[in-house]
């Protein structure tokens, strides 16, 4: 696999990146796109439809897309569990970001759609930590 520059043609970047596979999704439902500020009730399908429309609208930061990918992008992000208030999620593949970022901004999007999440957490620390992400660099 050869990446992409960031500053390439889109077309360059996501012909790129079909050479990648895209994060596996373990879930079939609906995006459930609300604004923040929405009142939704905290339930597991709730927090898989919202993460759905998540990954979708700060895409950027995932490897969802072939354009995202080709630049080495390969990012995901799945639901593992709801612990009370909390959510559990679990980063896989590499991210631009630093993962911390990543997960503060996942939390933020699903908080700020569903008030009764409290935190939204990794399933393992390890996967907050550039040695995570330096794993999952591409071959």
């Amino acid at each position: 696999f050869k990446a992409a520059d960031e500053n390439d043609d889109p077309v360059a970047k996501a012909m790129a990146g079909q050479a990648l596979d895209a994060p596996e999704v373990y879930w079939d439902g609906e995006p459930i796109d609300v604004p923040v500020g929405s009142q939704l009730e905290l339930s597991e399908e709730n927090v898989q439809g919202v993460l759905a429309a998540c990954r979708q609208e700060i895409g950027t930061m995932f490897g969802y897309q072939a354009e995202n990918r080709g630049v080495g992008i390969t990012g995901g992000v799945d639901y593992v569990d709801l612990d009370g208030p909390t959510v559990v999620v679990h980063l896989k593949g590499r991210f631009w970001h630093q993962r911390p970022t990543v997960l503060t901004r996942v939390g933020a999007y699903l908080m700020g759609r569903i008030p009764e999440i409290v935190d939204v957490v990794v399933e393992d620390e390890y996967e907050l930590t550039d040695e995570a992400n330096d794993a999952a660099i591409l071959d």
